[in-house]
């Protein structure tokens, strides 16, 4: 296990006021927390543990947290439970810090990391899909492992690697479904081309329908004609 030592003090500054203060003097609030014992809240240099965080990740990483004025002559192992970030600017807030004993198994996410470039990514143009970023073991705090890797070079279109392929150091238990999918490679995504009209056949125009207009049928005379013959028959009874 590596060995991450964090120097912190103890403090009494509580409330908005006086915690902004201290944030203005270059120090984060913290607590740490202790089955059984009552929590004591701490301020951290605000860059130490800006340091912390960008060279460690964090999460299931044993801290052995020294502080300056504890009665204890060692460190806390710890845990860290949880950083609050300012929502607007990002910055770090405050840190909560869980206190752990080095014989009791815990449980804690662990990263998966693939290792090679699969086949059927290489060769045929499939896709590689993780699914699974994060597993959960338990184990000894000692024997916490940084990250589970996966060879996945031999994965063709349509394998999978499952939670139960995991291989994990001695004394380590993944708590996950064995079953679930952590890897996969999908086959490529195929373009949907628009049909084209076969040869030979005409576009269908949308039909258009005009206004009928009235012609006089077979045998009929224009209504010019008939008044004329109307006319004509006036005049032989005068």
């Amino acid at each position: 296990m590596e060995e991450i030592l964090l120097e912190a003090e103890s403090r009494s500054e509580t409330g908005r006021g006086k915690v902004k203060d201290l944030r203005d003097s270059g120090f984060i609030p913290g607590v740490v927390y202790a089955e059984g014992k009552e929590s004591l809240a701490l301020k951290i240099s605000h860059s130490a543990l800006l340091h912390l965080v960008h060279q460690h990740r964090l999460e299931g990483v044993v801290i052995n947290l020294k502080i300056k004025d504890d009665k204890k002559a060692k460190s806390r192992p710890c845990l860290i439970k949880e950083i609050q970030y300012h929502p607007v600017h990002g910055d770090i807030v405050h840190v909560d810090f869980n206190e752990i004993s080095l014989t009791k198994a815990i449980k804690v996410n662990i990263p998966v990391e693939a290792k090679g470039e699969p086949a059927g990514v290489k060769q045929e143009g499939g896709a590689l899909e993780h699914i699974l970023w994060e597993i959960e073991v338990e184990c000894l705090p000692t024997n916490i492992p940084k990250n589970i890797e996966v060879d996945v070079s031999a994965l063709k279109i349509g394998d999978s690697i499952h939670v139960k392929d995991l291989v994990v150091p001695s004394g380590v238990k993944i708590t996950n479904d064995p079953s679930s999918i952590v890897l996969s490679v999908a086959a490529p995504m195929k373009e949907e081309v628009p049909a084209e009209a076969v040869e030979g056949e005409e576009k269908q125009e949308p039909e258009v329908i005009k206004e009928k207009k009235e012609v006089p049928g077979e045998g009929e005379e224009p209504e010019a004609k008939e008044k004329e013959k109307e006319k004509d028959k006036e005049k032989e009874k005068k």
